[in-house]
């Protein structure tokens, strides 16, 4: 078995679960693909059983299990390395949360011996996809994100479902979430937890400026389009945290439901709602502790 070993050093502190997987691919004679810059940490060394590529997608697309070390975004960024070629993901941790990075450093070792004997379940998580002005279109397992660049001053949005007027909002901005995004941002600005595998997407307003303004739930399976009445150069439009420049005067998205999933890999013993009671301390009274 190949792994691709994905990681971001200038975020994360990667060197330890980095050697724990280069020694567990030597001593188990699985080969491994990754990027130079991973080599040129202090006290990682490379060794025969790890060939260098180019860039990760070269070492995604030339892998049959995909290692990404760090947090949700390094999960967020392995998603779109992932979209064409559905190589299942094993998330490390060494962010803070680590939602779907789920695998803590000291499992490494017996997590890949699991996913070596294909004791594990796959986990899959469906993205979104918007279409700008009906050209390019863009995916995001999280969500699609609208705000203004002058954040001192809200911004006017538009939104229609299925060709129907939702309604028009004025806030800081506007959230289009996945089921997988809605415990990201969405739940940040008071947006409902949706269990992953429901086909549904949430539209939860900013700050609005009527309070009566609530987060929509949403079947997926039909076109939501958003409409931003204001000049495109005073707008910041995202997909996963990442901003995208708009060269139309105006910004028009439709947002349905990809065909596009990531598969996250899940070993026995895991399940969402511990995730969430862990990682949310659901539960959780500080009363036993005191």
């Amino acid at each position: 078995m190949n792994f691709a070993i994905i990681a971001h050093p200038d975020k994360y502190i990667v060197a330890p679960p980095l050697k724990s997987v280069l020694s567990w691919c030597k001593v188990n004679h699985s080969g491994c693909f990754a990027r130079q810059s991973l080599f040129d940490i202090d006290g990682v060394d490379q060794d025969n059983s790890c060939t260098i590529v180019d860039n990760d997608q070269e070492a995604v697309n030339r892998a049959d299990v995909v290692i990404a070390i760090g947090g949700d975004g390094t999960i967020l960024y392995t998603a779109q390395l992932t979209i064409e070629a559905n190589t299942p993901v094993l998330g490390v941790n060494c962010g803070r949360l680590g939602f779907m990075a789920n695998i803590q450093q000291e499992q490494i070792e017996e997590s890949l011996t699991a996913v070596k004997h294909g004791d594990y379940r796959i986990d899959e998580r469906t993205m979104l996809e918007a279409s700008i002005n009906g050209n390019e279109t863009f995916y995001a397992l999280n969500e699609f994100l609208f705000t203004k660049k002058d954040t001192t001053s809200l911004v006017t949005i538009t939104a229609t479902y299925d060709d129907q007027f939702i309604n028009r909002y004025w806030s800081d901005g506007l959230i289009v979430a996945s089921p997988t995004g809605s415990t990201a941002y969405n739940l940040s600005t008071g947006g409902p937890i949706v269990m992953p595998g429901t086909p549904v997407m949430v539209l939860t307003p900013i700050n609005p400026h009527t309070l009566t303004t609530r987060p929509l739930v949403l079947p997926s399976d039909k076109k939501l389009t958003v409409r931003v009445d204001e000049s495109v150069e005073q707008i910041l439009f995202s997909h996963d945290g990442k901003v995208m420049e708009v060269e139309d005067d105006v910004l028009e998205v439709e947002i349905k439901k990809s065909n596009h999933s990531v598969q996250i890999i899940q070993l026995k013993g895991q399940n969402y709602f511990d995730t969430l009671r862990t990682k949310l301390m659901w539960g959780m009274d500080s009363r036993k502790h005191s």
